[in-house]
């Protein structure tokens, strides 16, 4: 499981799931407290840490920018439990999105002065599919055909002085017609372009972590998707 917190990605992980060819710059285990921030740099290793640590990491990452981190990873025997009890410090909310396709291009929508992948929250008694499919075509004036799952993407935010972990679901999606396509302007988004992969890239420079995390898994699963 990979949260981005701050724009910082925190892996949950067991040891067994631990890439054996991943290298730390800083590495923890079972700390008695939490290291000064400032020490945190590159990727941090934090093994068998209490619920102590967790709470003040937690509270570490949304309140402070942290510009010489890269990653935090925290491992634990117990992963399921661990994933548990960090998501009952949050506020749980879920959305669905797509990353659609036509021909070799991709969809991207312009909000908030990021680029991003049409996506929105869930409406009462819809199925994470039926969600994502009616926010595409919401968004962008489309109709769509759904595709397979991508992945799930969580971050946080928050909302109200309260804090918000959102989990998204993600499908490939193909586009049916796209002839009225425009903005939903009224859900904050200025523009809305097929892009192809190499304008992709860019684009995704002035985006999310998150988003570029997904595009990733996206290109994995859609290998004829053009690289170059």
């Amino acid at each position: 499981m990979r949260i981005f917190i701050n724009d910082k990605p925190l892996d949950i992980l067991s040891p067994m799931h631990l890439p054996q060819d991943r290298t730390f710059e800083c590495v923890y285990d079972n700390p008695k407290d939490l290291p000064p921030y400032a020490d945190f740099h590159d990727d941090v290793l934090i093994a068998h840490p209490s619920h102590d640590i967790i709470i003040k990491l937690l509270y570490l990452l949304r309140t402070r920018k942290l510009k010489d981190l890269d990653s935090i990873t925290i491992v634990s025997e117990d992963e399921n439990a661990l994933k548990k009890f960090i998501k009952s410090r949050f506020n749980i909310i879920k959305a669905a999105g797509g990353v659609v396709t036509k021909g070799e291009k991709v969809l991207f929508i312009h909000r908030l002065g990021k680029w991003d992948l049409p996506k929105g929250k869930f409406e009462k008694g819809e199925s994470p599919e039926q969600c994502a499919v009616r926010e595409v075509e919401e968004e962008c004036a489309i109709t769509v055909k759904r595709g397979e799952e991508i992945c799930k993407t969580w971050h946080t935010y928050t909302h109200n002085r309260k804090s918000i972990l959102k989990k998204t679901y993600w499908y490939a999606m193909e586009v049916k017609d796209d002839s009225k396509m425009k903005p939903q302007t009224e859900e904050g988004i200025d523009d809305i372009k097929w892009l192809m992969h190499h304008e992709a890239k860019i684009a995704l420079v002035n985006s999310y972590p998150s988003m570029r995390y997904l595009y990733k898994k996206f290109l994995k699963m859609v290998p004829k998707v053009q690289t170059s």
